[in-house]
């Protein structure tokens, strides 16, 4: 028998020692859970039974408080207990499958034993609770498995550095609990295991990376140091999977303060929110906050005033290139994604100081009660040290007390009674049990009056409440004499045809995309920002397509908060916004580490050969070896054809055995015009800004819709040069055509693009 075959055999025993190990643990915990369960549901039934309730005394009130907080705190450690039992489950659960998927030998010093080391998902301790069957991959001995080869290797701990020896470095491929490929290797993770992680079908959920894990990836997933980490990854390098593997192993290894409650994620769009959300509950974690910055800025700018998407943003650009406003636009969008503008907006929130802040009169039942005037008047009364949103706190207490005399006065008045008699039962009767409590005498007057006084403090308490959070500040009349009044001495070129542009766009209370980060920054000058100092940690996707003015304003927001920026140059489709990049930091930017990815997992190397001819960017793109078709031009003779093709070119690749064929286009509006034209003729999704989920068969959708996603094929319908036909959309090109796997197919009506020209012909096929 070879030692090959003895190494599996006796990796086969130990793999099947494990699953028992954790059937064994399962059958236990299972057995617990059911009588704690029972337990639990018994205690709620019987709460109150165990519980001394009397109230004569001051004494016995404490005593009966006593009692219950003891019985309450029994109930809810019973729960929490449960709770963590059901944890365990759902982590063996997880480990049966697949126990682990790495093993190094380690000797820490010479002379002494070497330790095996098993590397999973999560933990397994043996059954005396003493020595580790499987270590967490994000136990700091782990690390050995992705950073070094065999030979000599260091880990870092809590207190010291281990230093020592590799002398093994196996790779396991384990699939309900038989090993199906096993790997020494002498780099950090084997191309077998890569190949057969990488060869597979795409699919709707993004993969957990913790088996695959790289070196360069382990070093942003470690990293612990940097106030603001930087990656710039090429399409397809793993980036954001590293990321998310960072929050896993960040949530690890700061358990107590560090919850998936003060983790924030903003991503690109919301079908890239489902796309991604498995990846944490995989590992054992729960899923963090996720956001789009849409979402964010909408929140706090409120439903008042409507906002462009960043998707409506590029649609506009793409397709509206005839408009006579279009030349200003675009201006209009490079001048107020800079921190030029940012500065203008300070420079006008100090002239505010003097004047000009417009507020809004306080109303009660259709009548002024304090004119806007009155309010403006007493503001700038106040001394003019004082910061702005101080002063409005200040106006909002005083008209607490301007209130509250007006609501005294209203007291007397007929319509009061009247909406005391059209109560409905349950709320008169409320009103008549606090009556009765405190009446001091049982005269109807005296019930009248106290009726009298819950009625008006309840109309008057939503106005007080408006009056509380600053309502009686109009920031949008305000914001508006920035582009209609005010004059300073510094502005761009062409800058009353921008306020014009946008002062009539505020008049009808539409914010473009541009306009919308620069609005609640303004509104957080006057009123003051409500910076959410609970987040610990906050990760950005596609940081590239943030203007200068949108970093700045995160910056501004999440002062004390560590920053994970992803993104791909080469991917900056919204460039048009802002020359300056959040991937590429200032010289001043303080505690920054930059870690560059150049390797490329997801497609082809043909593909990846491809592309790399006409990415935007200066950073180098390697290949990894793994090969396939080379991509595929057809140039078709025949617009007519155009329809026949397009659909023979996707039931080849399902004929292919690839499960996701994606048309991806330029724009919505291409999309939804082959959605229309292909949907009675076979199965197609089309994904628009509000599909929040990513189904496996034919999709039609534009490339910005497509960030962050990968698919089995990709179908170019339009590749033309009358298509594609300028420098500035070559970020948009190579996006599309890095979100191919195996296939890349692009279709050309008339003479293809100066992209594809770019690129040698002995890289890809020709058809006509």
């Amino acid at each position: 028998m070879s030692q090959d075959t003895d190494n599996r055999l006796f990796e086969q025993r130990r793999v099947e020692k494990v699953v028992e190990e954790i059937n064994d643990k399962e059958e236990k915990l299972y057995v617990r859970s059911a009588g704690l369960k029972e337990s639990v549901v018994e205690l709620r039934k019987t709460f109150w039974d165990d519980v001394t309730v009397n109230v004569d005394e001051p004494d016995d009130i404490i005593e009966t408080q006593e009692s219950i907080k003891q019985q309450a705190a029994l109930l809810s450690e019973k729960e929490r207990f449960h709770g963590k039992i059901s944890e365990e489950l759902q982590t063996l659960q997880r480990l049966r499958n697949t126990p682990y998927f790495g093993r190094i030998d380690f000797i820490e010093d010479p002379g002494t034993e070497k330790d095996s080391i098993y590397i999973g998902i999560a933990s397994l301790m043996d059954h005396a609770e003493e020595d580790f069957l499987v270590y967490d991959w994000r136990a700091p001995i782990s690390s050995l498995y992705y950073d070094y080869s065999p030979g000599p290797a260091h880990y870092q701990t809590l207190d010291s550095t281990i230093s020592g020896e590799i002398t093994l470095k196996r790779q396991f491929i384990i699939k309900q609990g038989i090993i199906e490929g096993m790997f020494d290797t002498g780099v950090t993770i084997g191309d077998e295991l890569l190949q057969q992680a990488l060869g597979n079908n795409a699919s709707t959920t993004m993969k957990n990376i913790v088996a695959t894990i790289q070196k360069e990836q382990n070093k942003i997933i470690r990293n612990e140091r940097s106030k603001l980490l930087i990656v710039q990854g090429v399409a397809g390098s793993g980036k954001t999977s590293a990321a998310l593997q960072r929050i896993a192993y960040l949530m690890y290894r700061h358990r107590e303060e560090l919850h998936a409650d003060n983790v924030v994620l903003f991503s690109p769009n919301p079908l890239f929110s489902s796309y991604i959300s498995n990846v944490l509950p995989e590992l054992g974690e729960t899923n963090v906050r996720q956001m789009t910055f849409l979402d964010y800025l909408s929140k706090g700018i409120g439903d008042k005033l409507t906002i462009e998407s960043p998707f409506e943003q590029m649609e506009y650009v793409l397709t509206q290139k005839e408009s006579e406003h279009y030349p200003i636009r675009m201006k209009s969008m490079d001048y107020l994604s800079t921190l030029d503008f940012k500065q203008l907006i300070d420079s006008y929130t100090t002239a505010l100081i003097e004047n000009g802040i417009e507020f809004k009169p306080i109303k009660f039942r259709g009548r002024t009660l304090i004119a806007k005037e009155q309010i403006h008047a007493y503001f700038y009364s106040l001394d003019k040290e004082i910061a702005i949103p101080n002063k409005m706190e200040m106006v909002s207490k005083w008209l607490q007390q301007e209130l509250s005399k007006y609501q005294q006065q209203e007291l007397a008045e007929d319509w009061v009674m009247e909406q005391i008699e059209l109560l409905d039962k349950e709320d008169y009767m409320r009103a008549y049990h606090r009556a009765e409590e405190q009446m001091q005498s049982s005269t109807v007057q005296d019930e009248e009056k106290i009726l009298r006084r819950y009625m008006v403090r309840r109309f008057f308490q939503p106005l007080k409440k408006r009056v509380e959070q600053l309502a009686f500040v109009n920031i949008l009349a305000t914001y508006q004499q920035l582009f209609t009044e005010w004059n300073p001495k510094e502005l761009p070129n062409d800058w009353q045809d921008i306020r014009a542009q946008i002062a009539t766009d505020l008049a009808q209370k539409f914010l473009t995309w541009e306009n919308a980060t620069p609005y609640l920054y303004f509104k957080g000058r006057l009123l003051g920002d409500s910076a959410d100092r609970s987040v610990r940690q906050l990760i950005i996707d596609e940081a590239q397509d943030y203007s200068a003015f949108q970093f700045a304003y995160i910056k501004h927001l999440f002062p004390y908060t560590r920053m994970t920026l992803l993104g791909d140059v080469n991917q900056a489709i919204y460039t048009h916004v802002s020359k300056e990049n959040p991937l590429i930091p200032a010289e001043h930017e303080e505690s920054h580490e930059r870690i560059t990815l150049t390797k490329s997992y997801r497609s082809t190397k043909q593909i990846v050969d491809f592309t790399t001819y006409f990415a935007p960017g200066d950073e180098p793109i390697e290949p990894f070896n793994r090969e396939g078709g080379k991509p595929e031009l057809i140039n078709l003779r025949n617009e007519s054809e155009w329809t026949t093709t397009l659909l023979t070119c996707v039931e080849e690749q399902l004929e292919k055995g690839n499960e996701t064929v994606a048309l991806v286009c330029k724009t919505l509006e291409e999309s939804e015009q082959i959605y229309h034209l292909l949907q009675d003729k076979l199965a197609i999704h089309l994904v628009n800004e509000e599909t929040y989920t990513f189904e496996k068969g034919v999709l039609v959708l534009p490339i910005y819709l497509a960030k962050g996603i990968e698919f089995d094929a990709v179908i170019i319908p339009d590749a033309s040069s009358a298509h594609y036909c300028s420098e500035s959309e070559k970020s948009l090109f190579y996006t599309a055509c890095t979100r191919a796997m195996h296939a890349l197919i692009m279709i050309s009506k008339d003479e293809p693009n100066l992209f594809i020209k770019a690129v040698p012909e002995a890289l890809y096929n020709v058809k006509s």
